[in-house]
């Protein structure tokens, strides 16, 4: 009897750990400092109806807000002079993540949430083993994800070679894709699942905010209907885009003062 009731704790136990919710980010070096993991925090719990516990992985966690959980990013096997692809983030599939257990929502720290996310915990997946992820923008015909927003199984051993088959086979690996996020796709295409957000979703404010040149001179960047995320890649951050601006000429970006009530 004694075995039995074990058994079934341990059971219980499982199928707790299986249902906790993470949200986890990623910081290192000196691009952004500690207010954007904050900001991350503070737009998440606004956002985010469900019970979550948020994680940080950092090499410098002064400053983030004691409510985030901090741990360092876990060493990876990879030469040290390499340029920054944001390699990194596949060590969230580490089979054994700090004794995390359950599910995991990935965010990039520069990222603005502008509505409710719970749909991305509440989304039912095909497969079990499936990672739900952005399809690109630029070339979605491609079927490579953008990792600024992903959701996968956490410590449940759900992918045991993702990331030792990354550092056994780097040299080959680094000269077939550029960065972390086409390894991940398409290793996950071919030894899992691969699933995408729904498209209105996660919206990039590179392609789909910002007026096609040269009509950027003129339009200011508007809110796509139905987005829940807005993602920032290339030249331009959050706060540059509330205040307007850009590199090039061509590519000015008028301001987009409707993004600063997200970004806080």
């Amino acid at each position: 009897m004694a075995t039995e009731t074990s058994s079934i704790t341990q059971t219980q136990t499982d199928a707790s750990a299986a249902e906790r919710r993470y949200i986890i980010c990623m910081k290192w070096g000196d691009k952004y400092g500690a207010e954007y993991v904050n900001r991350l925090y503070n737009m998440v719990s606004r956002h985010l109806t469900v019970d979550f516990q948020m994680i940080c992985l950092t090499d410098d966690q002064v400053g983030i807000d004691p409510a985030v959980h901090c741990y360092p990013i876990p060493e990876m096997n990879l030469p040290s002079d390499l340029p920054e692809r944001g390699w990194k983030k596949l060590t969230t599939f580490q089979s054994n993540l700090y004794d995390l257990k359950g599910v995991a929502l990935f965010l990039d720290i520069d990222i603005v949430i502008v509505d409710n996310i719970d749909g991305f915990f509440t989304y039912e997946a095909e497969h079990d083993d499936s990672v739900v992820i952005i399809r690109d923008w630029k070339k979605p015909w491609r079927m490579i994800g953008n990792s600024s927003v992903y959701r996968f199984k956490i410590g449940m051993h759900t992918y045991p070679d993702l990331l030792t088959n990354f550092e056994r086979n780097f040299d080959t690996i680094h000269q077939q894709v550029r960065h972390e996020q086409a390894y991940l796709s398409n290793y996950l295409r071919e030894h899992h699942h691969l699933e995408y957000w729904d498209k209105t979703w996660c919206v990039s404010f590179k392609y789909q905010c910002i007026a096609p040149i040269p009509f950027n001179l003129i339009q200011a960047p508007k809110l796509p209907t139905g987005a829940k995320i807005v993602i920032f890649h290339g030249e331009i951050n959050p706060p540059d885009a509330i205040a307007g601006g850009g590199g090039k000429w061509y590519r000015h970006v008028k301001p987009s003062p409707w993004l600063k009530p997200y970004w806080q």
